[in-house]
């Protein structure tokens, strides 16, 4: 049944289907009319003992990524002048005498070099800081986001160890050597990588993303 109220017709019954509009008063029914369709709700996700050494291993982790992105530019931004210089010079030689790059080609390589670089620590920076705030409110998608992140951080590092067991030979046959200072960076980010990777992964089985079991 339906009662016009002066706009539009409204049922006469409440949603819960327990009370039913007179046309002064709501009266409770014998028998209810309908039973409201039951929408069970998932038991909310609490923190426990693993939660919080975890959000805390991110965090710290990220953070100095984070930091390490920000000098990175620095650190290799006249490493990779020098690599722009040699291959131009490289070219240059392969020209015919009294032939060359137009004028201002090194500078303008040279620039594109450093603003590549700004661009990664940029992004590098963002991905850190997303991260951060992710571990910090535990959010649940950034959880298995940040796992395959560490994970392929992970594949760089076996990388890494099969050319350190070929003794560098993967190494040597880039056509582009990093400084050495670099690889020793790798290894020591890889070995992180490889323990957080092991960390969140068995927190995800054991008691579900950032180690917090549903409670029934």
């Amino acid at each position: 049944m339906y009662y016009w109220d002066g706009q539009r017709w409204l049922s006469t019954l409440s949603p819960d289907g327990r009370h039913r509009w007179n046309g002064s008063a709501w009266e409770a029914l014998a028998v209810p009319a309908y039973v409201p369709a039951y929408q069970p709700t998932r038991p909310p996700r609490q923190p426990t003992s693993w939660t919080r050494p975890l959000q805390i291993a991110v965090i710290a982790w990220y953070a100095q990524s984070a930091v390490y992105e920000v000098f990175l530019p620095f650190w290799m931004g006249g490493y990779m002048s020098q690599v722009m210089q040699q291959s131009v010079q490289r070219q240059q030689n392969a020209y015919p005498p009294g032939e060359g790059p137009p004028p201002g080609f090194n500078e303008m390589m040279s620039s594109l070099m450093t603003g590549s670089l700004w661009i990664g620590a940029f992004i590098g920076i963002s991905i850190a800081v997303v991260a951060i705030v992710a571990a910090w409110k535990r959010w649940v998608w950034a959880y298995y986001a940040i796992l395959v992140l560490v994970g392929f951080g992970m594949l760089g590092f076996v990388y890494n160890l099969i050319d350190l067991a070929a003794g560098g030979a993967l190494s040597a046959a880039q056509a582009v050597r990093p400084p050495q200072w670099t690889h020793v960076v790798a290894y020591i980010s890889g070995v992180v990588d490889a323990a957080l990777f092991v960390s969140m992964l068995v927190a995800l089985v054991r008691r579900g993303p950032w180690a917090m079991r549903r409670v029934s």
